[in-house]
């Protein structure tokens, strides 16, 4: 364990060589921003409005304390990439707090959640694809679509971070200009009386927030995005930070104010029963139906760049794990910027996960799948709160401003309850399931620091 006042180099000697390759590029501020932007806004905003919907406008109180929650978060991931800006983010931060198995715990759980993520995402994706081009009819024209859509990506990122990079921008842009034309034309058509009431359950206030919270928690996820790459921005210690920051809040300012307008322009009872809240604002909007039309390009496009920053996430965790000898060694080679093997293996996993939830019919694999990484997600969350707290904590006082002091405890403090919240959110099954699969993770773990044991041994 080393100590953590002191930052190793971002990357070993020969990554610095292959950076300077045509292919890689380091991430500016606007792209590490639309990186964070495009991982939290995947394909859930789409379907949003109409999950929250029945507990009434009360929601958006619960919209409110969790992007206050998100944005505590994002903050203290900008300050622990400040103190060590490496890539690899949370799991960084556990292994400088806590040593190797936390930190290993943190990157194994970490790398659970996306490989599953993705072949979530490109199930999602299809539904919008059936839109424009049936799909959806045979089970295996869906699968293969779902298929192509993880592919596409991660050619993208096999060619390098630069073009990484460029995906990344414009597909949150694509998918920004709908979503904001919902939300600020929904504004110019909004009516009250469409509102509903402000609490439509039985549930008490508290309750109901907490229960529109548990629907919404789960859209925040993808802050840590900045820091998980903090290796290939530019200047991290300062842009991981601002990236994260201004991702988050980008992020909430289209979740809340989409939202708001969905609610304003559709009415409360046809929105409780809507599949596609968004296509029916733009429908009410500009009249016709062609609202579904252009809100399933919109999602799709939001769709890939979500599957093509996590894509490149996935293989983030496992490069900085395989540096430190506690994932394997050949997870931790670069080319053109991008770890390719993680890149691979993410793929390929996801894709059997995609196939086999084709051929299994309902078996309920894949939702429970889905279901364990809304905990798995939450782990590194809880271990980065935790290292920061630790710090701040264990007599590094001395190194930190009094004031500055008190106000990174109290934002620690908040981040810790927000992944308390998180991972109680995510309900008995995804925490039990979770539980399982962190425990196949320790078997890995032995596995590998006994092989990092034995190496050391012999080279001594």
């Amino acid at each position: 364990m080393h100590d953590t006042g002191t930052v190793e180099p971002s990357d070993p000697a020969p990554d610095q060589v292959d950076a300077q390759s045509k292919h890689a590029r380091r991430f500016g501020l606007p792209i590490a921003t639309c990186l964070v932007m495009g991982n939290i806004i995947g394909g859930g905003i789409f379907l949003l409005p109409a999950s929250v919907a029945p507990f009434g406008t009360i929601s958006l109180v619960a919209f409110a304390v969790l992007t206050a929650g998100a944005i505590a978060l994002a903050l203290v991931f900008g300050r622990l990439a400040e103190r060590d800006p490496r890539t690899g983010g949370p799991y960084v931060y556990a292994r400088a707090a806590f040593g190797d198995f936390a930190g290993f715990l943190a990157a194994w759980s970490y790398w659970i959640t996306t490989w599953v993520s993705n072949a979530a995402l490109a199930v999602a994706a299809v539904g919008y694809l059936d839109v424009l081009i049936p799909v959806n009819e045979h089970k295996w024209s869906a699968c293969l679509a779902a298929l192509v859509l993880q592919l596409l990506p991660a050619l993208a990122n096999f060619a390098g971070t630069r073009y990484v990079g460029a995906v990344q921008l414009v597909a949150t842009v694509l998918k920004f200009l709908p979503l904001l034309l919902v939300a600020v034309g929904g504004l110019f058509f909004f009516d009250s009386a469409n509102l509903g009431p402000f609490r439509a359950s039985d549930d008490s206030p508290v309750g109901a927030v907490s229960a529109a919270a548990a629907i919404l928690l789960f859209s925040y996820l993808g802050v840590e995005s900045a820091a998980v790459s903090a290796g290939e921005v530019r200047d991290p210690r300062r842009n991981v930070g601002r990236a994260t920051i201004f991702g988050t809040l980008g992020a909430a300012v289209v979740y809340l104010l989409g939202t708001l307008a969905v609610f304003g322009t559709v009415a409360h009872d046809k929105l409780v029963a809507s599949t596609a809240p968004f296509s029916d604002a733009v429908d009410v909007m500009f009249g016709g139906s062609w609202g579904g039309t252009a809100v399933a390009c919109a999602a799709l496009v939001s769709m890939v760049g979500a599957l093509n920053g996590w894509t490149l996430l996935s293989a983030q965790t496992p490069y900085a794990a395989a540096q430190d000898g506690l994932f394997p060694s050949a997870f931790g080679k670069k080319k053109r910027g991008v770890p390719t093997v993680g890149v691979l293996v993410t793929v390929v996993l996801a894709s059997l996960l995609t196939v086999y939830n084709y051929t299994a019919g309902s078996g309920g694999v894949f939702e429970s799948l889905v279901l364990i990484t809304t905990f798995t997600a939450t782990v590194p969350y809880l271990l980065a709160t935790v290292a920061q707290i630790y710090f701040l904590v264990s007599g590094q006082r001395e190194r930190v401003h009094r004031g500055r002091l008190v106000r990174d405890g109290i934002l620690a403090g908040v981040a810790f309850a927000f992944s308390m919240w998180l991972v109680a959110g995510s309900g008995y099954a995804a925490v039990y399931q979770g539980v399982l699969f962190l425990f196949v993770g320790v078997l890995v773990y032995a596995w590998m620091a006994a092989r990092k044991q034995r190496t050391a041994t012999e080279h001594h």
